[in-house]
């Protein structure tokens, strides 16, 4: 599993293998110091920092050097070189893989494990190497010893394989070929209406671009024994933003609270310093997920929100009805995914004054009557599929008639899995977004 993850790792980034191969040696050697410092908190502190400051220093330098750079050109007019060096492929995800694990040693969790391929594989396991979920190490440290394969896990793992390649595939690529299309066209030529429909598919194309990965991720764990937390758990039936948060990214959110939230007090220490952390977590949270300020601004606006439904929003969202709450979350979804979208600010900025009609064309023209007539199913299916409606149906299959349900299923994957692999052989548009975390 360790030489074919670095297979896997080197087909597509043959040069920054070696970072990887060189932060995974790093962290091995840190566990070890740790657990060999014992009781001795000094030692351990200093082992800590020595371990946290490479990470984040390799993480800082491949991924913010020039933008930070940039930034200082911006304001002072000074003229530095930036480097221009390629982002590593996965970089974000496998250096905080390996800050939870040190930070849990730090904290007693257990001890390091001896055994080096034990630990690279945890760190370069190619299911969830490129775009997790961020598995933590005390999750799959027994599972790394001893698991059992078998043909029932195997098949699960097929399965749920090849509802994620679906996703990605069948709905995710045309939904962000479509998205592509409304992004590139000058905000003057767009209307109200052609506007909400290309941000709806941008939601749902991220969506399902990113869970359908997860899912491929988690299928392919199944297959060799490895069971992986969920990451995704239909995030677009939230009823607030706290909920979309809890649902959204799983790994990532529980990441933040565990090794930043709350180490920093949480909400014990009064609503200065919840108000402090919140906004430092979503700070962070932003320029996790890209080197600009649009991330930066679309974590502060997660961070505003979430305080003011701590502060008053929850009260009155617990007196609204169900629709107007669900109505409430998916608005501002929709209006934080514009930040998210458009890395060049000012034209976010433009994007959002289309959409309540303050730029553009009016709220309707030929060109979005075109796009309703020939995207308006896949939306709806994408929307439908976002919920856990299909699901549902399955449970009642399956309590119906056993039989029919596994004859469905197999039928099923089998459509999706050629269906996709027609559209690989045959497409050039196979983008993935979440490649440049």
């Amino acid at each position: 599993m360790f030489v074919s993850s670095l297979i896997f790792y080197a087909w597509g980034e043959p040069v920054y293998i070696l970072l990887m191969f060189f932060s995974t040696l790093i962290n091995y050697a840190h566990g070890l110091l740790l657990t060999r410092s014992g009781e001795k908190k000094n030692k351990s502190r200093l082992v800590l920092i020595s371990a946290l400051a490479t990470n984040l220093g390799l993480l800082c330098f491949y991924k913010y050097y020039d933008f930070l750079l940039e930034s200082i050109n911006s304001v002072l007019g000074t003229s530095l070189a930036v480097l221009g060096l390629p982002l590593p492929l996965g970089i974000s995800f496998y250096t905080f893989k390996a800050i939870s694990y040190i930070i849990d040693l730090y904290r007693g969790a257990g001890p390091a494990p001896r055994n080096f391929i034990d630990f690279g594989t945890y760190v370069s396991l190619f299911p969830q190497l490129l775009a997790g979920p961020i598995v933590r190490y005390q999750t799959v440290s027994a599972q790394l010893r001893q698991r059992r394969e078998g043909f029932a896990g195997f098949g699960e793992g097929v399965r749920r394989f090849v509802a994620g390649l679906g996703k990605k595939v069948l709905l995710a690529n045309n939904l962000g070929f479509f998205w592509a299309q409304i992004q590139q066209a000058p905000p003057s030529e767009l209307t109200i209406c052609t506007a909400w429909l290309g941000i709806i598919a941008f939601a749902l194309h991220i969506y399902f671009d990113f869970s359908g990965y997860s899912d491929m991720a988690i299928g392919l764990g199944k297959m060799f024994g490895f069971t992986f937390p969920e990451n995704f758990q239909y995030p677009y039936i939230s009823q607030s933003i706290t909920e979309f948060w809890r649902r959204w990214h799983i790994s990532l959110g529980t990441w933040f609270r565990d090794y930043v939230y709350l180490p920093l007090g949480g909400n014990r220490s009064g609503k200065l310093a919840l108000y402090r952390n919140l906004f430092l977590v979503w700070f962070l949270t932003g320029l996790w997920h890209g080197a600009s300020w649009n991330f930066v601004l679309w974590g502060l606006y997660y961070g505003l929100i979430l305080a003011l439904e701590k502060t008053f929003l929850f009260k009155w969202l617990s007196l609204a009805p169900r629709c107007l709450c669900h109505a409430y979350a998916v608005l501002l979804i929709l209006l934080g995914w514009v930040l998210f979208a458009f890395a060049h600010l000012p034209a976010g900025l433009a994007y959002l004054q289309v959409l309540f009609g303050l730029h553009g064309r009016g709220f309707c023209d030929q060109q979005a009557l075109y796009y309703l007539s020939t995207q308006v199913v896949l939306i709806l299916i994408a929307s439908l599929a976002s919920t856990p409606f299909s699901k549902h149906v399955q449970e009642k299959l399956l309590a119906r008639s056993a039989a029919c349900y596994y004859t469905a299923a197999t039928l099923s994957c089998l459509m999706v899995l050629l269906l996709s692999t027609a559209y690989l052989v045959d497409s050039t548009y196979n983008p993935f977004f979440y490649f440049r975390f």
